[in-house]
């Protein structure tokens, strides 16, 4: 949820954590740091009795190692029957397994994506996508500066703006190599009003305008402009394989995605690299469609909305943070860049395997003429429609796919693939 610093001593981390529907707040106290050694955090609010974990690194003969040591006690821990003790230590096992299998990604993709250490600008940090987008720059020993519309937090290198004033004063912002743009009004899964409609619009358009003024009048102009855009641009097609070339659809969604794409010409025609970040629909457990449809499902069961034939183009957020780091770093990529895993699934595909590896019943399909009659044009433009994108683009220019498959991205994302820590 938030974090007061890095690693050094006193940092405190917040973590909102779920275990199915069941979410509880788990407050770390960072204590004990050696750089280059050691650093230890301490529970001070959460489920455990007592937690200390200890991240140590040490150098070897062919790199360096890592070691967590974890040292718990629960509530109440001696009236505890021992399947449920064996539960919870088969829990932890799985989550630190999974995040060795994340780290050792990461150092793959960092090398892949060598260069020199950037200093980014990055729009929409506090969202699902920038909250994972960041961590993944900084431990590849990137600097990152976040532009906010709050009070900015003088310990988090973040800047004051205001898009909706068009307020962003230049004279705060230093010296950058690159800005990732990912700031717009949520859509929502709720019926659009007129005013809700206006605000995706202009939170979008006016945001980047704003930003792509800014940086252009800039001395020492950014190198590249990443700038988040959606699959959506096509509009709900039955076609397959739609390119970078393909034309715009003539929805709501789409008409948003063509002007955000637009709204970014000034950094175009001033030089700047600019990448149109058509993104796919994220997947990831802490947010967006894969957790509303695994907490919102009535009593367990999982259901396709209407004919389950739409298509839907899929990413992992994992994918999705290490291809824009990709494309930060591949000056061969320019334009509109299809960010999709290469083989999209039907509606009904999807919720099949969904349901198969979480073990949930499915359940008859939603009608789509009640979800339309519910909320309207957000039914039929996101939950009915869909489109079968190419990645053809991203692919070609090097980029290596995490989690090609749905079924090796659900078994990672639902901790199904029988990870072991080592």
């Amino acid at each position: 949820m938030r974090t007061t610093g890095n690693i050094e001593t006193g940092t405190r981390v917040k973590l909102k954590i779920y275990n199915g529907p069941v979410g509880f707040t788990f407050c770390a106290h960072h204590v004990d740091n050696i750089p280059g050694v050691m650093f230890r955090d301490v529970q001070e609010k959460g489920p455990f009795s007592s937690w200390s974990h200890s991240h140590l690194f040490a150098d070897t003969l062919s790199g360096s190692t890592l070691t967590d040591k974890i040292a718990y006690t629960l509530p109440l821990q001696p009236f505890w029957p021992r399947f449920a003790l064996r539960q919870v230590q088969q829990s932890l096992d799985r989550i630190f397994a999974h995040r060795e299998f994340l780290l050792q990604q990461d150092i793959r993709l960092h090398s892949r994506c060598s260069t020199k250490p950037l200093r980014l600008l990055v729009t929409g940090a506090s969202g699902v996508l920038g909250r994972e987008l960041i961590p993944l720059l900084t431990t590849g020993g990137h600097s990152v500066w976040r532009l906010v519309r709050r009070k900015p937090d003088p310990n988090c290198q973040e800047i004051f703006w205001d898009p909706a004033r068009g307020f962003l004063d230049p004279g705060q912002l230093p010296e950058i190599d690159g800005v990732i743009h990912l700031a717009g009004e949520y859509i929502g899964l709720s019926r659009w009003s007129k005013q809700k409609k206006e605000r995706v619009i202009d939170s979008r358009v006016q945001g980047t305008r704003l930003l792509c003024r800014v940086i252009s009048a800039m001395k020492k102009k950014p190198e590249v402009l990443l700038c988040a855009s959606a699959v959506g641009y096509y509009g709900n097609s039955t076609e397959k394989e739609m390119s970078e070339e393909s034309p715009p659809g003539s929805d709501f969604i789409s008409e948003v995605c063509r002007l955000w794409e637009g709204a970014t010409q000034q950094a175009v025609e001033s030089g700047i690299r600019t990448v149109l970040l058509r993104l796919g629909v994220g997947l990831t457990p802490r947010g967006g469609a894969l957790q509303t449809i695994l907490r919102h499902s009535p009593l367990g069961f999982i259901r396709r909305f209407g004919p389950g034939t739409q298509y839907i183009s899929w990413i992992t957020t994992d994918d999705m943070i290490s291809a824009m780091l990709h494309c930060l770093t591949c000056p061969e990529l320019d334009g509109p860049v299809n960010i999709a895993a290469p083989e999209p699934v039907t509606n009904t595909e999807f919720i099949k395997l969904l349901a198969r590896l979480t073990g949930r019943p499915l359940l008859f399909p939603v009608s789509g003429k009640l979800l339309e009659l519910s909320y309207g044009q957000m039914a039929s433009e996101i939950l009915l429609s869909g489109c079968h994108v190419s990645t053809v683009k991203l692919q070609q220019s090097g980029y290596r796919f995490r989690h090609p498959t749905l079924e090796t991205a659900l078994r990672q994302l639902l901790g199904k693939n029988n990870l072991k820590p080592c």
